[in-house]
C-alpha cells in the first residue's frame, strides 16, 4: 500500500509538472524549457538523495538512453507548444506498454503468448479509433507523439537492463542532466519566442517543472524499491485522470468521445497484458519451486541411497512398510 500511495503521488506530481511546462512553453520555447527542467531536476534529485548513489556504472547505455529520452521530451514539448491537449497526449502515450510488449521480444528475448498478442492487437485498434481521419487527434503532432511513445518504450526496456547495475537515482539524475546540453544544442532551432529571461510567473512555473520532475523520479525509485513492479504498473494510467482534470481547469480542454473510447481499449489491453505477465511469472516461480524441491529431496537421500523401485519389502507388525 505504501508503494501504491508513493507511485500515485509521483504520477500526480509529474502531471502537475507537465501542466506547468505546457503553460510556460508559449513564452520560453522547447529548448529553454528543457534546460530549466534539467537544472532544477538534477538539483532536486541531488538534494533528496544527499548526493549519494548517483555514480553511473554503464555509462554508454545510460548516455544513449538519456539522449533518446530527450527526444521524447522534444516531441511532447513541441506538441504542447502547438496547443495539443494534455489529456490527449496522455491518451496517445498510453500505448507505450503495448509497444513494450512487442519490443521486449527482440530486445530482451521474451516470449509473448497468443493471449497477449490478441490483447495487444485490440489495444492498437484502440489507437486507430483515437486516430480516425477527421477526428481531434488527426494532426501531425499525433504522429510525432506516437514516435516519441515508441522511443519511450525503448528507454523503459533499457531501464530494466540498467537496473541491474545502476541505481534509480543515478538513472534519473543523468537523464535530467542530458536535458541541459541537449537544450543548448536545440536553442538555435527552438529559440525563445519572448525574451531569454522569462517573467517571474513563468520562471516559477519552470522551476516547479524541474523540481517536480526530480521529486517524481525520486518517488518512482522509492515506490519500486518497496513494492513489485506488477503491483505498481496499472497506476501509470492515473495520468489520464490528472491530465483531464488539469487540462479542463487551466485550458478548458475536453477529450472527444473517440479519444476516450480508444484510450479505454488501450488501457484495457495494457492491464490484461500485465495480468498475463503476472500469471506467467507465477507459473515460472512455481516450476522453479518444484525443481528446487526435487533437488532438495535428491540431496537428502544422498548419493549412495539404493533404489527401491519395484521391491516388495515386508510389512511390520503395525502394517507399515
Amino acid at each position: 500500500m505504501r508503494g501504491i500511495a508513493t507511485i500515485s503521488a509521483g504520477y500526480a506530481v509529474i502531471s502537475a509538472a507537465d501542466a506547468a511546462v505546457k503553460w510556460a512553453l508559449p513564452e520560453v520555447g522547447v529548448a529553454m524549457a528543457m534546460i530549466w527542467r534539467g537544472v532544477f531536476g538534477m538539483l532536486a534529485i541531488a538534494l533528496l538523495s544527499r548526493g549519494r548513489r548517483l555514480r553511473p556504472r554503464r555509462v554508454p547505455l545510460l548516455a544513449l538512453r538519456s539522449t533518446l529520452h530527450c527526444m521524447v521530451t522534444v516531441a511532447f514539448y513541441l506538441a504542447w507548444f502547438n496547443h495539443f491537449p494534455l489529456a490527449d497526449s496522455y491518451a496517445v502515450n498510453a500505448a507505450a506498454p503495448l509497444i513494450m510488449t512487442v519490443l521486449a521480444i527482440p530486445l530482451l528475448g521474451e516470449t509473448v503468448g497468443w493471449r497477449r498478442w490478441v490483447s495487444t492487437v485490440v489495444g492498437f485498434i484502440g489507437v486507430l479509433i483515437m486516430l480516425q481521419p477527421g477526428g481531434e487527434l488527426w494532426r501531425w503532432e499525433t504522429a510525432m507523439l506516437l514516435a516519441g511513445t515508441a522511443t519511450l518504450a525503448v528507454t523503459r526496456i533499457w531501464t530494466r537492463v540498467l537496473a541491474a547495475t545502476d541505481t534509480p537515482q543515478a538513472i534519473a539524475f543523468w537523464l535530467l542532466f542530458a536535458h541541459v546540453p541537449m537544450g543548448l544544442l536545440l536553442l538555435p532551432a527552438f529559440p525563445p519566442p519572448g525574451s531569454l529571461l522569462p517573467g517571474w510567473g513563468v520562471a516559477f512555473a519552470l522551476a516547479f517543472l524541474g523540481l517536480a520532475n526530480g521529486c517524481a523520479h525520486f518517488l518512482f525509485a522509492r515506490a519500486f524499491a518497496i513494492a513489485p513492479v506488477s503491483a505498481l504498473a496499472p497506476y501509470e494510467y492515473t495520468t489520464l485522470l490528472w491530465g483531464g482534470l488539469l487540462g479542463f481547469a487551466i485550458w478548458a480542454e475536453l477529450p472527444s468521445w473517440t479519444t476516450l473510447g480508444g484510450a479505454s481499449l488501450v488501457i484495457a489491453a495494457g492491464l490484461y497484458n500485465l495480468h498475463r505477465e503476472r500469471v506467467r511469472r507465477a507459473e515460472a516461480r512455481g516450476l522453479q519451486g518444484q525443481n528446487a524441491g526435487a533437488s532438495d529431496r535428491r540431496r537428502a537421500e544422498g548419493p549412495e541411497a539404493p533404489s527401491t523401485a519395484g521391491v516388495n519389502r515386508p510389512r511390520g507388525p503395525q502394517g507399515q512398510t
